[in-house]
């Protein structure tokens, strides 16, 4: 157990916030994405968070709410809690407007063709959109992540490098079309590195909105909760994404073995 349970879960969520950063980096430093390489990637990341959330993380919080609740009750609590993370995220979803959505995928090479194609204010508008959607989707995955950390700090590692996969192509989303209206690459980089901040701000949101609050069964509840959430970014986010940037197999043998992979350190650290 860290020495500071709660400076070590902000430092996770804070990290993998941050990994939008690196996108930004790729689209200036690189020739050419390696889509094959993203798909593979982005399917473990969803191997990861759906097995941990599914195995482990539901499990845990059924576990903490049965000895509150009893059984029955705590199972109950421990489901409606589940779906609710999943209502959360998607509501989420469904208010930010299809164009802006940081799911539209984007190459490096889009920094060539996007020029082409479009005017400068447009890009502009694109990008700055893209970064706002992005900042709201990424508060909740920060609270999970958070969260996640707080309670179990293996697994809050885990949670955080898979978050930190996919943060990767929305950096992406973001700096290319800011770079081709601004002709910056600073100024992209900086949009792109300050639309990751948005996870640790949701983290520390949360953890300040609850901390009055904080027991075993509101551990319990928002445990559950964050189940939903990351099998709901991985089903509509990853998973997507992942056969979009390669072949549908390279996503699913990505998938299989982030799920080998979290079941091996699950047994290892048991």
């Amino acid at each position: 157990m860290p020495a500071d349970p709660v400076l070590f879960a902000f430092g996770l969520t804070l990290l993998a916030g941050l990994a939008t950063g690196v996108g930004s980096a790729l689209a200036f430093f690189t020739k050419q994405t390696n889509t094959r390489f993203l798909s593979v990637a982005l399917g473990f990341s969803a191997g990861v968070m759906i097995y941990v959330s599914m195995i482990e993380i539901f499990f845990k919080a059924r576990g903490s709410l049965a000895e509150i609740l009893g059984q029955t009750a705590g199972y109950r609590m421990t489901t409606l809690a589940f779906f609710a993370g999943i209502v959360l995220i998607a509501v989420i979803d469904k208010l930010v407007p299809s164009f802006e959505n940081p799911h539209e995928i984007r190459n490096v090479e889009d920094l060539e063709e996007v020029a082409a194609v479009a005017e400068k204010n447009a890009l502009l508008r694109m990008g700055m959109l893209s970064a706002v959607a992005i900042g709201i989707h990424n508060f909740p995955e920060g609270l999970a992540t958070f969260t996640t950390a707080l309670r179990d700090p293996t697994l809050g590692v885990s949670i955080a490098v898979a978050i930190a996969i996919h943060n990767i192509p929305e950096g992406i989303a973001v700096s290319v079309p800011v770079y081709y209206a601004t002709g910056s690459k600073k100024k992209a980089f900086t949009l792109s590195f300050l639309s990751g901040l948005s996870e640790p701000l949701g983290a520390l949101v949360g953890y300040l909105i609850l901390l009055p609050f904080f027991n075993d069964l509101v551990y319990g509840m928002l445990f559950a909760s964050v189940a939903g959430i990351m099998v709901f970014i991985s089903i509509d986010e990853l998973l997507p994404s992942a056969e979009k940037y390669g072949e549908h197999h390279l996503s699913i043998y990505g998938l299989i073995v982030g799920m080998a992979v979290m079941a091996a350190s699950l047994i290892l650290f048991a």
